[in-house]
């Protein structure tokens, strides 16, 4: 918890024990389901929360999403980055969605259990989600033009963030091709401009307006 009340300090008292619990339901699930790397479980707060929670940082500099925001979650796996922004957001509505059952039930058991109301599940391929949202998010699931061109259909063209709608993605190293084809409606943050820690070095927050 260390590495994110460091980073997060506001977090109610609700919002550190809903991350508290975290570590030990993703052990617990894990040791059934491979939902997260079997070397990487230890390092969870730091590798999976607080890396998802660099889009939360990014939001802030554009005065955080308002309330009745609605984002989905694209190739969710376990739930990140999408449960622990449900947790930072918790009047912004989420739709996880990955096509692999097994991760998105963990997902949708991990939110039920530690109490989040504003998290919804689907097994199902982006490709099939019809429904529109403020934002996409996602970490690492595909190339950013693939990513682009599933989800532009799915960006609402109502506008009442401070951020226009848009897809914001969680990657890694070097992003000069894969931003190529959208010019100047990308921004690309280190998210060693967030957090210290070693790890995050090479780690990218992207963001693409639609």
């Amino acid at each position: 918890m260390e590495s994110i009340t460091k980073y997060f300090p506001g977090l109610s008292d609700k919002q550190k024990e809903q991350f508290a619990a975290l570590y030990d339901l993703y052990y617990d699930w894990n040791s059934k389901i491979n939902v997260v790397s079997r070397k990487d479980i230890d390092k969870l707060q730091l590798h999976h929360v607080l890396h998802s929670l660099a889009i939360a940082k990014f939001v802030e500099m554009g005065e955080m999403f308002k309330p009745g925001t609605k984002v989905m979650d694209v190739g969710t796996g376990g739930g990140f980055p999408g449960i622990p922004l449900a947790i930072m957001f918790p009047e912004v509505q989420f739709h996880l969605v990955d096509s692999i059952g097994k991760k998105v039930r963990v997902a949708g058991e991990i939110a039920q259990s530690i109490g989040l109301t504003n998290v919804r599940t689907s097994h199902s391929r982006a490709e099939e989600i019809k429904e529109k949202y403020n934002f996409v998010v996602s970490r690492a699931v595909m190339q950013l033009p693939d990513l682009v061109k599933i989800c532009r259909k799915n960006i609402s063209n109502e506008q009442f963030n401070a951020l226009p709608n848009g897809i914001i993605c969680l990657k890694g190293g070097d992003m000069t091709a894969e931003t190529a084809p959208f010019k100047n409606c990308h921004e690309i943050v280190d998210v060693s401009d967030y957090f210290q820690e070693e790890y995050f070095k090479d780690k990218k927050v992207v963001y693409v307006q639609v």
